[in-house]
């Protein structure tokens, strides 16, 4: 048996505590610092993601409904009315050119109609909504929905030679595709309506801007009125049930929809009885992010 040199003995000695600490593993500290650096970078992408949606919305705000809010206010300039309606002798509202004044009176020449007064209380066969195609299907992205106009919007802006926003191209200018919070592409469509008196979205002319989340409803809420509420204000949505009462008046506002699956078809069972409940106002819904988020429809009430 050989004997182990001194010097090599006392080497191994001394080498054996320092094996010993890297064996070891993290320190707390150590662990404490990868930790924070990992809650950092995480936290970074989750504010990227933010700030990129943000940025999104507000392309579509200043590029799309901005835009198309101005092109409104050229056709009014440049054809001395609202959209669809008489120049000779306008009535004031959108698509006014196929009411019926005075019972079956023309309402472009108002023959026989002095008797009565030109107010929109006398006018039927109106609200129909102006848009360049059906999109949606009536109640898809929300209650409400009026009938679609004979007139065509695209014509319309054509014929006095008002250039539309690009939208999604050519023929397509109502037209605008996003993503929604879940990553699913959604569509944008532009129409303009008359609404009646008592209206909770809003009296008069409006832009009626369908297929919007949630999330990117209280963004141009926000833009346009400074306070995202769904009731009050220029930006409304649409369908909300009128005040019911004297002191609705000053009551506050209603926050817009946030729930991802509202009426979105996705099924969900009542707690209670136990009743499949399908897309439902009253559903809570799935948060999946494999589902598609719930669209809604806002007016945006015009000056004119």
């Amino acid at each position: 048996m050989h004997a182990i040199p001194e010097g090599r003995t006392a080497m191994r000695n001394h080498r054996s505590p320092l094996a010993r600490r890297i064996q070891r593993g993290f320190t707390l500290v150590e662990m404490a610092i990868v930790l924070a650096v990992i809650g950092l970078v995480i936290g970074a992408i989750a504010i990227a993601k933010d700030v990129q949606r943000n940025a999104e919305y507000q392309k579509i705000a200043n590029k799309f409904a901005y835009q198309w809010k101005a092109a409104y206010d050229q056709y009014y300039q440049r054809a001395g009315g609202v959209i669809g309606d008489c120049q000779q002798a306008p009535t004031y509202m959108v698509n006014g050119s196929e009411t019926a004044f005075a019972g079956a009176a023309a309402v472009c020449t108002r023959a026989g109609g002095s008797a009565r007064a030109g107010i929109p209380e006398n006018f039927t066969n109106t609200g129909f909504k102006v848009c360049n195609g059906q999109g949606y299907a009536a109640g898809q992205v929300g209650a409400g929905d009026t009938a679609l106009a004979t007139q065509n919007l695209r014509d319309l802006f054509n014929r006095v030679g008002v250039r539309m926003p690009p939208g999604r191209g050519e023929g397509q200018e109502d037209r605008y595709l996003y993503q929604d919070t879940n990553g699913n592409a959604t569509e944008l469509q532009v129409c303009f309506q008359w609404n009646p008196p008592g209206t909770a979205s809003g009296a008069g002319n409006v832009m009626v801007v369908r297929g919007l989340t949630p999330d990117l409803a209280r963004f141009l809420d926000q833009v346009i009125d400074g306070k995202p509420d769904s009731r009050e204000g220029r930006f409304r949505i649409q369908g909300r049930a009128a005040h019911g009462a004297a002191v609705d008046a000053n009551a506050p506002g209603t926050s817009w929809e946030g729930n991802n699956t509202i009426a979105s078809g996705i099924q969900v069972n009542d707690t209670a009885t136990g009743a499949a409940n399908v897309g439902a106002a009253t559903a809570t819904g799935r948060q999946y992010d494999e589902d598609r988020v719930v669209l809604l429809t806002a007016h945006w009430i015009m000056e004119e």
